[in-house]
């Protein structure tokens, strides 16, 4: 995000960001996992990962993004856009947008910029697989209840910011049992603040935390989205809440092969139960 004024380079440090409390969220307990080390873990989930973005290519879903600026409990601005990720007969990648009203977040400040419509795509639904792992810093700082799950958790930070790549900076909580990355929280970085007040443009981002729920009984897809967050801007606070959806998953073509663990994973003519965390808050 930024606002109508100002900028300047800026990395976030990773102590910055200050972990919120969750309900129905255990203690962070530093004991070392057991019959594997942290390295094994990483090497897993990653590996998971890359099947987990590679299989989400093969599926539709609504994606709903609404980001507000508010005074207290009043809504000054607010974006809200709805779109289905559709695919053509060849497999490309379409966005049908479904919702999309005038935006009036300059009326509180703000606007988005290219780094936000980044971010809504890519770096909410943080996905980190084995080609991304040797770019990231990782660090396994304990074990944690996230209701019925028992989760590994590591907090990650981008070794080098490399041109204008954006990257995910923050922690992430892995399930014992399937290995793969069922909660995130951070921030997308860098940002670019005018340390120096010479008025150049600045480009601030709250930090949020994604929920995942497994879809299909396989994977763990991103489902919903929440940061509510103060931007420090020369020119004033501004008050942000984003609320981010992800809905109706649904595999797209008769022809498409997904493969789990070497196996190829049947069609289903009946959704299973979603396995997930119930820690998702309600708007």
């Amino acid at each position: 995000m930024k606002s109508p004024l100002r900028s300047a380079l800026f990395l976030v440090a990773l102590a910055a960001l200050s972990l919120p409390i969750v309900a129905q969220e255990g203690p962070l307990e530093s004991t070392p996992p057991k019959g594997i080390t942290p390295e094994e873990i990483i090497a897993q989930f990653a590996a998971r990962e890359k099947l987990f973005k590679e299989a989400r290519e093969h599926y539709t879903y609504r994606q709903d993004i609404k980001v507000q600026t508010r005074d207290g409990d009043t809504v000054t601005g607010e974006y809200h856009e709805v779109f289905d990720v559709l695919y053509d007969d060849k497999g490309h990648r379409l966005e049908n947008v479904v919702f999309a009203p005038q935006s009036s977040l300059e009326q509180g400040g703000l606007s988005l910029d290219q780094g936000d419509v980044q971010d809504f795509r890519n770096r909410l639904p943080f996905v980190l697989t084995t080609e991304e792992v040797p770019e990231y810093n990782i660090l396994y700082v304990g074990q944690q209840q996230e209701d019925q799950l028992h989760c590994y958790v590591f907090d990650i930070a981008p070794k080098a910011i490399v041109g204008k790549k954006r990257y995910f900076q923050g922690r992430i909580w892995v399930d014992d049992s399937d290995h793969q990355i069922v909660k995130t929280y951070g921030q997308a970085v860098p940002e670019i603040r005018d340390t120096k007040k010479k008025g150049k443009e600045e480009h601030l981002y709250p930090k949020f935390t994604t929920w995942r729920q497994q879809i299909d009984n396989q994977y763990w897809f991103p489902t919903y989205t929440r940061a509510d967050d103060t931007l420090h801007f020369n020119t004033g606070d501004i008050h942000i809440r984003e609320i981010v959806k992800y809905e109706d998953y649904k595999r797209f073509g008769a022809n498409v092969k997904i493969l789990y663990q070497g196996k190829e994973v049947p069609k289903a003519d009946q959704k299973p139960e979603d396995k997930k965390p119930d820690t998702t808050p309600q708007k």
